[in-house]
């Protein structure tokens, strides 16, 4: 472990278009519940499809007795030490960009900038008028639930949806295509807490190697790009986030 953690800390202090890229493994130490693993939320719930939602006043108030329960979970958790250790690293100038599968909004709240945070999947934080794209605090809308309004709506009468893509829901384009770019363009990208399976942004990382980016890989399971990556380490985010702040910042202070 500790090899691999040097040599991603020497090819971030080297700074240039460094990337990360994040999954849930990153959240789950927040207390931020997963999707695919065993007993994760797709074991718990069935999904709501998009066409659903959009057609089905039952099924939007399925949808949002889920994120009900779900909201708990939300409001407690906190940036941890991973979040906290890339936000770093981004205030010392080696980070481009973070790419992240996350709709938990944990990178803005650990420091990064929202302009820096590239969110395939949205930010549940957030909810959206799906007619005429006005934005609420989930909080409020929350509120509105909670005091009966079951399967809430906008003043112009559209349906209210948490910023995020559903079963079925296109992803956005502009987010993806500048990830795209990115990706294409690194010299270095960090994986962490990603199975790298859910495509299109599971091609990511296929993208940045192929161009001869440095490939890091920080996951507790397995993922397709194991075999091809130029460093691995499998422990928790948190621990080895910590540990390559604590190298780059001695490598920068020259104390190697």
């Amino acid at each position: 472990m500790i090899e691999g953690i040097v040599r991603v800390a020497e090819q971030i202090s080297e700074g240039g278009r460094n990337l990360v890229f994040t999954g849930a493994g990153i959240s789950t130490e927040s207390g931020i519940p997963d999707y695919r693993s065993k007993g994760g939320l797709w074991d718990k719930f069935r999904p709501v499809y998009f066409d659903e939602f959009m057609s089905s006043k039952e099924a939007r108030i399925e949808y949002w007795q889920r994120k009900t329960e779900l909201y708990p979970d939300l409001v407690k958790a906190k940036p941890n030490s991973a979040h906290q250790a890339v936000a770093k690293l981004s205030d010392m100038g080696l980070i481009q960009a973070v790419i992240t599968q996350n709709i938990d909004g944990l990178h803005q709240e650990s420091g990064v900038p929202d302009d820096k945070v590239i969110e395939l999947h949205g930010n549940t934080r957030r909810v959206r008028c799906m007619s005429c794209d006005r934005m609420f605090p989930l909080p409020e809308i929350h509120e509105r639930i909670m005091g009966g309004d079951l399967a809430p709506e906008c003043d112009c009468g559209g349906y209210l949806k948490p910023d995020t893509v559903s079963f079925g829901q296109s992803m956005p384009t502009d987010k993806m295509d500048r990830a795209v770019k990115l990706s294409l363009e690194c010299d270095f990208m960090l994986v962490i807490g990603s199975t790298l399976l859910v495509q299109p942004a599971s091609l990511l990382p296929g993208y940045a190697k192929r161009n001869g980016a440095f490939l890091a890989i920080i996951n507790l399971s397995e993922t397709p790009y194991d075999d091809s990556c130029d460093a691995l380490v499998c422990d928790k985010a948190g621990d080895v986030l910590s540990l390559i702040l604590e190298t780059v910042e001695r490598i920068q202070k020259g104390l190697r």
